[in-house]
């Protein structure tokens, strides 16, 4: 139950983040939330060869033809997902930092709070 947690507590955190118009915070819930999905994708198997549907481009035929079971992340894989997520806008702060975007920078280590309290609350 703890992997369900933390997602529960970013999905939490983020309609509190839309409620207070919180941008930064928004943010970085959203990402955090879409690296997470993002890990769970199943990559195809390189033989998997769909039938084509003729009515739909990029469509494929037959019920569930394009349906694949996804990966089920533990806890310590989505909270290393996240500390990534944290790590990455840090980076990136101290990257606009550098050239004089002082404002998103400040922004970007606001969204990494968020996530970084929410980490410390599902500890």
């Amino acid at each position: 139950m703890e992997s369900e947690d933390l997602r529960t507590h970013l999905r939490r955190r983020l309609s509190t983040a839309l409620r207070d118009q919180d941008r930064p915070g928004t943010s970085a819930l959203r990402s955090a939330l879409a690296a997470l999905d993002n890990a769970e994708a199943v990559q195809p198997a390189e033989d998997f060869r769909p039938e084509v549907s003729e009515h739909f481009a990029g469509g494929v035929a037959g019920l569930g033809a394009a349906e694949a079971q996804r990966r089920v992340l533990d806890a310590e894989s989505q909270r290393a997902i996240v500390k990534a997520e944290i790590d990455g806008r840090l980076a990136a702060a101290e990257t606009y930092d550098q050239h004089g975007q002082n404002a998103r920078g400040a922004e970007l280590r606001l969204g990494a709070d968020v996530l970084l309290a929410v980490l410390d609350s599902t500890a």
